[in-house]
């Protein structure tokens, strides 16, 4: 779903046509318009290649549809922290305590319920709400007192690290309660007739189409309305096949397996509802603001520490998600629980297309960006490339991602 909206240009093309007659003016316009928005279907592109690639070198075992399900449940954590991490480095800050505050808000689950028997929705609730606490203190004196957000979540990292191991003792504990298990490894019911796929998750693959239709005819609607330049119509229409095409095939493969984890569809809410809250919400504007221009932010009336403030309680309350979701699907709390998994939402985030200066990034970004990272994981694993060349490749990527963004800067600005 696009969610960029292209600068205003001195004179925009007519709503609903391609602009300058004949076949070379159109050819021209959609170089333009593929131009103008590579930032957001670069990484689109690549990720296309990299399934493509792998599905090729594996015989096609990347694609099977017991593989793409694993592929959602083992990486529905990064993906949930790299939604919060975007807002975050829009912003123009960085949170290095994410991967610790996981393991910590585990380790406390494992308490909560192991230990002390209590009923695992009231467990996630309380854990959901430390979780919130933590980062609120963490953008407290960030936004408040000043200090970098690199220090106090550096410092965080430490704190959280700690005291998981203080209160795991140093040991695994569990497992936990089966309704919990399901929520990180479960999948939809079947309802329905009989049939050779999941209903329900047809059923909602269908309903995310017509979702996924409505939303990109309503963008190009509001953008034609502002005199916005807007995707040339032949552009438009082959970004909505793709896009249909994408939701169709996952959809199907999900359906002719045991449908829909559960999880999916907790991270399809976030995405809808971070998405728009970015998009059309005054918040998502000021987080833009000053991660783009902090000076004339605040000059503009926004109230530059109380949305630092929010942003980092946010990330808190999805570090705590991303724990519960770890800890459950594993069946136990660690104190090894969350290594590197902040480097892994900062990697999904840029690699994403974010911008380290702030003021840059979408949710679907992020997204995709830690589906780039969990397609070369998953990928490398089947073809059996070591953990240590694996390390190699995604910091090239990595590396790759940015430097694409740096020149891609320098040629719109050119």
């Amino acid at each position: 779903m696009s969610t960029d909206v292209t600068a205003k240009s001195p004179a925009p093309a007519p709503a609903g046509k391609g602009g300058p007659a004949g076949g070379d003016g159109l050819l021209q316009l959609m170089l333009d318009g593929m131009r103008r928005n590579m930032r957001q279907y670069g990484m689109l592109f690549a990720l296309g290649l990299i399934v493509v690639l792998f599905a090729v070198w594996t015989g096609g075992d990347l694609l099977l549809p017991r593989n793409v399900s694993n592929l959602v449940l083992q990486n529905s954590y990064i993906l949930i922290l790299a939604i919060g991490m975007m807002l975050v480095i829009i912003a123009g800050h960085i949170d290095l305590s994410v991967g610790s505050l996981t393991a910590f808000v585990g380790s406390m689950a494992a308490v909560f319920m192991v230990k002390h028997d209590l009923p695992w929705p009231v467990a996630v609730i309380l854990c959901l709400a430390m979780g919130a606490l933590a980062g609120a203190v963490q953008g407290f004196f960030i936004a408040y007192g000043g200090i970098p957000s690199f220090i106090v979540t550096l410092a965080g990292m430490l704190i959280f690290r700690g005291l998981t191991e203080i209160f795991l003792e140093g040991q695994t504990l569990g497992p936990f309660p089966e309704g919990l298990q399901k929520v990180a490894n479960g999948f939809l019911p079947e309802v329905g007739p009989e049939t050779n796929y999941h209903n329900l998750t047809l059923l909602l693959g269908f309903a995310l189409i017509a979702f996924v239709l409505y939303q990109e005819w309503r963008d190009r609607k509001r953008q034609q309305e502002f005199a916005l330049d807007v995707l040339p119509v032949k552009l438009w229409a082959l970004k909505l096949v793709a896009l249909v095409a994408a939701v169709l095939v996952v959809t199907l493969l999900l359906a002719s397996y045991k449908g829909a984890p559960i999880v999916l569809l907790v991270l399809s809410v976030l995405l809808v509802g971070f998405g728009y809250v970015m998009r059309n919400a005054i918040i998502g504007r000021h987080i833009y603001a000053i991660g783009g221009n902090l000076p004339a932010a605040k000059l503009s009336g926004v109230k530059d520490k109380k949305v630092t403030f929010l942003v980092f309680l946010n990330m808190g309350m999805l570090a705590a998600l991303a724990g519960l979701v770890f800890a459950a699907r594993f069946n136990a709390a660690s104190p090894k629980a969350g290594l590197n998994f902040e480097l892994e939402a900062i990697a999904a985030s840029f690699i994403g297309g974010a911008s380290m200066s702030g003021g840059v990034g979408t949710v679907l970004g992020a997204i995709i960006g830690g589906l780039v990272l969990g397609v070369l994981n998953n990928g490398m694993n089947l073809v059996g490339i070591g953990t240590d060349w694996q390390q190699v490749i995604k910091g090239l990527v990595l590396l790759a991602a940015v430097g694409f963004d740096v020149w891609n800067k320098r040629k719109v600005g050119s």
